[in-house]
């Protein structure tokens, strides 16, 4: 036990959007390009009294077998133009914006997310993300894409040319380096936060030597217990290097919950939605996706295929490898005849992100431990509902954080660095 003041809570809402956390079939399900969805959402978290509010990025519609993938068809609108329609009808929320690190200009980007700082009254934020995806990179000039290797090499420089040209707001930039040589002004003043926040999300060493060099606020994906404490640590510790302090960096994992009337009632819910949110053909493009050749014969109630994976498969284009196919499809298939699992009942098993279940007061208090404890610092909510999957956190769960003394109960400054609590950069 430590006498430490209770550590704060941080949250930000992520919109669903096209992905198999959302539950399609779902009767309050709603459009996913609408502006009342995006506006319905924002306005939830903001009466929550939410950090930010997070959309992700889209780049090129994913392919299963050169067909357009099921969940791709609604679309994927451009992020700083919805959320620069979100600034007006907001006025605390941090507005989130995922942009690729590897298909724009530091230039360009610069000016955007300037222009949204101050048309946001300070609130705007980068989630930087970068790609060695030659598929997507079909969509760009020059290929698009760069080697595994040099993302994060241009990424950096990246990060470091955009903040010269905030920092300097209308001055001179000269900039030579390995990945950019510019010599301009930006077009707008300062941003009012100096600095858009900036949030990371990437998970290997080197993406975490970046987050510690470079960002505000990662978006981890460590969110049971001890994987969180882990992962806390290991990116705490690197800052010194950096010259910064613990506190200069927010770790805030992307979670999914299920709320129920009892613990047993969000049990039951959330084994229902899991089963929704993982039909038989969205099983069958999981396994597609590791094994690399076409099962659209397979049964997603039987056993997992008795062939091993192609290593080198394009079958599946658009979506992020998750590692080693043979090493997945090994490890898949030992969980599979540990807990008597079919196909579809092992992708829901492995596939399914933390989720923090039970009553408001059960979540609540798993909020608060997993803080307190050093595994987070806050979350970023993935509900499974657009528009209104959040309704019933911000009416149920909030209110006990607050009770706690754990959450605030009124914003107490205006911009997304008073939010998170961190410091505003200096001038150069």
């Amino acid at each position: 036990m430590t006498d430490r003041p209770l550590k704060q809570i941080h949250l930000a809402a992520h919109f669903p959007g096209v992905n198999n956390t959302t539950v399609w079939t779902d009767p309050a399900s709603r459009s996913q390009i609408e502006f009342s969805s995006f506006r319905h959402l924002a306005e939830t978290a903001e009466r929550g009294r939410f950090d930010f509010f997070f959309l992700a990025e889209g780049l090129r519609l994913r392919e299963v077998k050169g067909l357009i993938h099921d969940l791709d068809v609604v679309g994927r609108p451009e992020s700083i133009t919805v959320l620069g329609a979100l600034a007006a009808v907001t006025t605390h929320l941090g507005l989130a914006a995922t942009v690729n690190a590897t298909f724009n200009e530091p230039y360009e980007l610069a000016r955007r997310f300037a222009s949204l700082d101050h048309l946001s009254g300070g609130r705007a934020a980068w989630n930087v993300v970068t790609s060695s995806d030659a598929f997507t990179g079909e969509n760009f000039r020059r290929g698009g894409y760069l080697d595994r290797a040099d993302r994060y090499t241009r990424a950096a420089e990246f990060v470091q040319l955009t903040r010269e040209f905030w920092d300097t707001g209308g001055g001179d930039v000269r900039h030579v380096g390995p990945q950019f040589d510019v010599e301009g002004r930006l077009s707008l003043p300062r941003p009012p936060q100096g600095h858009p926040v900036v949030i990371q999300a990437g998970d290997s060493d080197e993406g975490r030597e970046f987050a510690a060099a470079t960002a505000d606020v990662v978006f981890s994906r460590h969110s049971t217990l001890a994987a969180g404490q882990a992962f806390h640590a290991d990116v705490k510790r690197r800052l010194a290097a950096y010259g910064r302090k613990p506190d200069e960096l927010k770790i805030m994992p992307g979670v999914t919950y299920v709320l129920g009337d009892t613990d047993a009632d969000a049990a039951e819910r959330a084994a229902e939605i899991r089963r929704a949110q993982v039909g038989p053909r969205t099983a069958i493009a999981y396994l597609e996706q590791i094994w690399g050749t076409d099962l659209s014969g397979h049964d997603p109630d039987g056993p997992l295929p008795t062939a091993d994976p192609v290593v080198d498969s394009t079958l599946v284009q658009g979506r992020t490898r998750l590692g080693d196919p043979l090493e997945i499809a090994a490890r898949w298939r030992a969980v599979a005849a540990e807990k008597g699992l079919s196909s579809r009942e092992l992708v829901i098993e492995v596939t399914g992100r933390q989720s923090f279940i039970g009553s408001a007061a059960t979540i609540a208090a798993q909020l608060d431990a997993h803080v307190q404890s050093d595994a987070a610092d806050g979350f970023i909510l993935v509900p499974h509902l657009t528009p209104g999957g959040l309704d019933d956190f911000v009416d149920q769960v909030v209110p006990l954080l607050q009770e706690r003394g754990v959450f605030r109960t009124e914003y107490t400054g205006t911009t997304l660095r008073e939010h998170l609590g961190l410091p505003v950069p200096g001038r150069p």
